[in-house]
């Protein structure tokens, strides 16, 4: 087996074949890295019906990311392996006030290729860089026999700058590679960015970019990369001031074989599914469009963000970030009691989700201090040097009045600790930060989780 086939420069034409021989072209579309047969292998006994396995068994392209949030994550099969993301930093935070850092919103092709590797379907390296992509190879055969292989890799960057509206999608062509007997260069690839669902069903879109249409094999070999941009005007979401707009974005390429070719298999690739969203949310920056309206807002993919506290020396954040680990890992050992206890937040099936109420904040906030004067008592404080910090947090809507507000909702499934107020305040700082930076919106339409480095 060789990993998508190392092929020869130098490819004859069927053009030189006998003209009343029946040529047919097998297409295949797989995940990026999938180990085919070599041409030698396939023009072996059961050489073809091994690819045909390969092709039978992979898991279909067309899926969205696991950690998918909101309307979007309806819409298609979630792909049951999570994503590959960007490693989190341990490192502590040299400034005075804790922040959370700057997402990525650029991705190269490299780091796409790095990132997906061969066995990962999606990778992200943050709510505004993600890429995915698949293999499409074709074996040629005449009178029923194996004579040539081609194949190409198309992979699909999606960013986003800061407080913008457009999303650029960015194509690339890789490894248009054929060996043996083919009439590769002369087959005919259609590319297309598709936008099947809208929530809500009425949004407009904008359009840009140097889409190629329809080009041939050798075109798309000396082209290489194309873009797309996609902007959808505030106004038109849902959420009231959320403003709220959901889609999907899916990368669809259709191949056409010479005219003297039958192509059977997958003669369309409808690829995997991003899940591009838009808002205009007024806690959130940009609100205005600083004073031109139809900017107002920023675009985002919607997948689960990942919020980074660290247990290393040094880090501001630290006891708060060694009592989400113990909630985490030795529920039995934190307080209020609870048989059973395990805290949301520790994976994209059970994330937190983000509340700008105040009520509700407030109310999370007393609860969470009721257990800490149980349990330590009124002078829990240390005359002030300590606050009563607690998890989930107090901005989310599994804060420690969750059952108060939800009768289904598990009783003292939250734990509190008194800590020192300057851990609490670095703790709080970078949770706001991270909320802003990476555009958590209120409600169930997003989600979050927490991730403990050391």
């Amino acid at each position: 087996m060789a990993t998508a086939v190392a092929l020869l420069s130098a490819v004859p034409s069927m053009a030189q074949a006998d003209a009343s021989a029946d040529l047919e072209v097998e297409s295949y579309v797989l995940p990026i890295g999938s180990a085919t047969p070599s041409l030698e292998e396939l023009q072996s006994e059961g050489g073809m019906e091994r690819l045909r396995d390969i092709a039978r068994n992979a898991e279909p392209i067309a899926q969205l990311p696991h950690e998918t949030v909101g309307p979007a994550a309806s819409y298609a099969r979630l792909a049951t392996q999570p994503s590959r993301t960007a490693p989190v930093s341990a490192t502590p935070s040299p400034t005075p006030m804790i922040a959370a850092p700057e997402p990525a919103r650029t991705m190269t092709l490299d780091e796409c290729k790095k990132g997906l590797g061969t066995t990962n379907r999606f990778y992200f390296t943050s709510r505004f860089a993600a890429c995915s992509g698949a293999s499409f190879v074709q074996t040629w055969l005449v009178n029923g026999r194996p004579s040539g292989v081609s194949m190409f890799n198309v992979r699909v960057v999606g960013t986003i700058a800061k407080n913008s509206r457009t999303i650029n999608f960015k194509y690339y062509f890789t490894d248009m590679e054929s060996e043996g007997t083919t009439e590769a260069p002369a087959m005919k690839i259609d590319t297309k960015g598709k936008i099947p669902n809208s929530w809500p069903s009425t949004v407009r879109y904008t359009r840009g970019g140097s889409m190629p249409g329809t080009k041939t094999f050798a075109e798309l070999k000396v082209l290489r990369a194309f873009n797309e941009t996609i902007n959808a005007k505030p106004g038109q979401g849902s959420g009231g001031t959320t403003d709220l707009i959901a889609a999907i974005y899916q990368p669809s390429i259709t191949i056409t074989p010479p005219p003297n070719a039958k192509l059977t298999g997958d003669l369309k690739g409808d690829l995997f599914f991003l899940p591009p969203r838009w808002d205009a949310a007024k806690y959130l920056a940009n609100s205005t469009g600083g004073g031109k309206p139809d900017k107002r807002g920023a675009a985002s993919f919607a997948y689960i963000g990942m919020l980074s506290y660290s247990t290393k020396a040094g880090a501001k954040e630290r006891a708060v970030a060694q009592h989400i680990k113990t909630a985490f890992t030795k529920p039995a050992d934190t307080k209020p009691y609870m048989s059973a206890k395990k805290v949301p937040g520790q994976t994209p099936d059970q994330p937190l989700h983000r509340t700008v109420n105040k009520t509700r904040k407030d109310d999370n906030r007393k609860a969470a201090v009721k257990q800490c004067k149980r349990y330590w008592g009124a002078n829990y404080t240390h005359g002030g040097t300590r606050e009563c910090d607690e998890y989930p947090f107090a901005t989310t809507y599994e804060g420690a009045a969750e059952h108060d507000y939800d009768a289904d909702a598990k009783k003292f499934n939250f734990s509190v600790k008194p800590i020192a107020e300057e851990d609490n305040g670095a703790g709080g700082n970078l949770l706001i930060s991270f909320y802003a930076k990476n555009r958590i919106i209120d409600g169930m339409e997003d989600g979050f989780i927490v991730k403990i480095v050391s």
